[in-house]
Formats: C-alpha cells, structure tokens, sequence
C-alpha cells in the first residue's frame, strides 16, 4: 500500500516540477529580434514580450485568412515580406506606416482607397473582425508583422513554396 501511494506521489512531484518548468522550454525572443522600425525616419523601438506575443494572436485571429505566413492569397505578387513592404508607396515598412495602412488601406502605389474590399478600421461595418481592435491592437498587430521575417526570415512573405 506504501508503494502505492509512494509512486503516486514521485509521479506528483514530476508532473508538477515539468509544468512549473513549462515556461522555460518556450522561444524568449532577445532584444534584437524584438527591435522594429517605429516611423519613416528610422527611429526604432524594442516591443516588448507581451506586445509580439498580443501582435501574433491578434494577427492570427484577424488577417492570417489572407495573409498566412505574410503572403497575400488574393495577390502573391505583393507579400508582407521587408522588400515588398519597403517598395509600397508609401512604404509600409515600419509601425506607423503599417497601422496607418489598417485604418486606410491603398492600392501599392498609394493612388486609391481599397478600403471596401480590404479590412480596416475604416471598413469595420463590413469587416466585424477589425470592429473592436485599439491603437494599441494595431501597434501590436504592425509589429508582428514586422518581427516575423526576423524569426521565420525568407518563409515570411515566401508564398506558396512554404504555405
């Protein structure tokens, strides 16, 4: 009977040191990886821990249908990836030009409002999925977008050869 519960109760203290170990076995992104372009003059920031892991979730609920790993399924020819973002006119390849972009979608040259056919804070009646998203959701969103090609790196933006 003292066997019995004497290896219940290793098997506890196993499983419970395992999950307070849990966290450790997760991806810490340093410093580097987390810093991003902030505006067109090249200032940059270091987003924090909470604010790539709140981007990812957020940019998984809300634009990963057409942008699976940053390609644009209704246009492969324009990605989410650093050198497309930095051609756009104008370039989208920084936080506030990117949160610029979700409240006023253009074409890639900047010439027309796509916003009745792309989702945005400015076509929120049409999306429901940008409807309740903050300032603060958008910031995170552009910097997950902006960190991935430091993570994945050519995958980012790749097309259909990797998704």
């Amino acid at each position: 009977m003292k066997k019995k519960y004497l290896g219940s109760f290793i098997l506890s203290i196993f499983c419970i040191s395992t999950l307070s170990n849990f966290a450790s076995f997760a991806i810490e992104l340093d410093e580097a990886t987390r810093t991003v372009v902030l505006d067109k003059s090249g200032k940059t920031i270091v987003l924090s821990p909470e604010q790539v892991k709140k981007g990812k979730r957020l940019f998984n609920a809300s634009c990963s249908t057409c942008h699976t790993g940053g390609i644009t399924k209704t246009n492969p020819n324009v990605g989410l990836d650093p050198e497309a973002l930095g051609l756009a006119t104008p370039a989208r390849d920084n936080i506030d030009s990117l949160v610029d972009y979700m409240k006023n979608p253009t074409t890639y040259d900047g010439l027309e409002s796509i916003a009745e056919i792309h989702p945005s804070i400015q076509s929120a009646d049409i999306f429901p999925k940008m409807r309740n998203l903050s300032e603060e959701d958008l910031f995170a969103i552009a910097g997950h977008i902006l960190v991935q090609p430091k993570i994945v790196s050519e995958k980012w933006g790749g097309g259909k050869i990797y998704y």
